[in-house]
């Protein structure tokens, strides 16, 4: 019954020790029975919550603004997984349609935030949902990026989906639910953040995306856990070559070596996307259709688009704030980036 799998979600054991104990026992209400009677062994606290109620569960997640998305009910590229999680704790929406995963190091050069932003407005501005956890570094320049395009992203959390970790990305995450996108974990609310709680919850972003871009990442990483976790699901990999000496990109070379595909700048991960998930959205801008017609899904420098157009750069200049002003493109980083409608 769903009320039982929803009480025993709460217990909050790892993913891998539901799954088994479901496979042994057959179902959550069973669990729960072995729980009450110490047969399946669990800390005091836990143990405490397997005896909420189902409704009074259900209560607080209505008050926190939290759904419960059974596993039947995801999105059927994630149901369908053989490490799919029984029940998510969703706020916001996951989008129907697969998106693209972009992680790496929390520990990012200023490079690599620099190409984990362009990819994730890029990835946005295309029509993708960008998929990422919401960590620092990689992940959170990765989720700028998408909600600077006004695009839908997805942070999926090693912790409950009420805390934001670290808190410091408390306003990034807000920022993707006013955009439409969804924060979603397997743990449930008041969770906190411990450290084994966060590779079981790559597996999930794998499993939200048709593929997974590492942009800088060490060999022990946390995305390189999500890049085989997308090559388990079938999902093709993709990872930005750096420097043979510099230790955030030794992870990217070495499942480059491996097989993984080579990106090089967004216009190219674009191009590599669209093989797999179909031509892009094309953007639309109310007006200035050259300008549309050359910044394109990804966006372009100044200098770029004064040498295409053709026209003095202070006239160009003109044409850009009056459309700024008018809403229909954004200047972000240096780059002209048209608005999605």
């Amino acid at each position: 019954m769903s009320d039982d799998r929803l009480r025993l979600a709460f217990v909050g054991m790892h993913p891998t020790r539901t799954r088994t104990l479901l496979d042994e026992y057959g179902s959550a209400g069973r669990v729960l029975t072995g729980i009450a009677r110490g047969v399946v062994k669990v800390p005091e606290h836990a143990r405490t919550a397997a005896e909420t109620s189902a409704s009074d569960r259900r209560g607080e997640l209505a008050t926190a603004g939290i759904e419960a998305v059974l596993r039947e009910d995801l999105p059927p590229h994630v149901a369908s997984l053989p490490d799919a999680p029984d029940l998510l704790f969703v706020r916001g929406r996951i989008p129907d349609g697969r998106g693209v995963a972009v992680v790496g190091t929390r520990k990012a050069t200023s490079y690599g935030l620099r190409l984990a932003e362009q990819f994730g407005r890029a990835l946005a501005m295309a029509g993708w949902p960008v998929v990422s956890g919401l960590a620092k570094g990689v992940d959170a320049a990765a989720h700028r990026g998408a909600v600077s395009a006004d695009g839908i992203s997805v942070a999926v959390l090693g912790c409950g989906p009420d805390r934001w970790y670290p808190s410091s990305n408390r306003q990034l995450g807000e920022s993707i639910l006013v955009a439409g996108g969804g924060v979603a974990s397997e743990y449930p609310p008041g969770t906190p953040p411990s450290g084994w709680r966060f590779p079981p919850r790559n597996r999930i972003i794998s499993g939200l995306s048709a593929a997974t871009v590492v942009v800088e990442a060490r060999p022990n990483g946390g995305a390189l856990i999500t890049a085989r976790a997308a090559l388990e699901h079938g999902r093709e990999v993709l990872a930005v070559p750096g420097d043979v000496d510099r230790p955030t990109s030794e992870g990217c070379n070495l499942i480059i070596r491996d097989g993984a595909i080579p990106v090089l700048g967004a216009d190219d991960l674009v191009e590599a996307v669209s093989l797999i998930l179909g031509p892009p959205k094309p953007v639309e801008v109310a007006r200035g259709d050259s300008l549309a017609a050359l910044i394109g899904p990804v966006g372009r420098t100044f200098e770029w688009v004064v040498e295409h157009l053709g026209r003095p750069p202070g006239q160009v200049l003109a044409e850009l704030a009056r459309l700024e002003a008018a809403g229909e493109i954004r200047l972000v980083g240096g780059q002209v980036v048209g608005i999605v409608r």
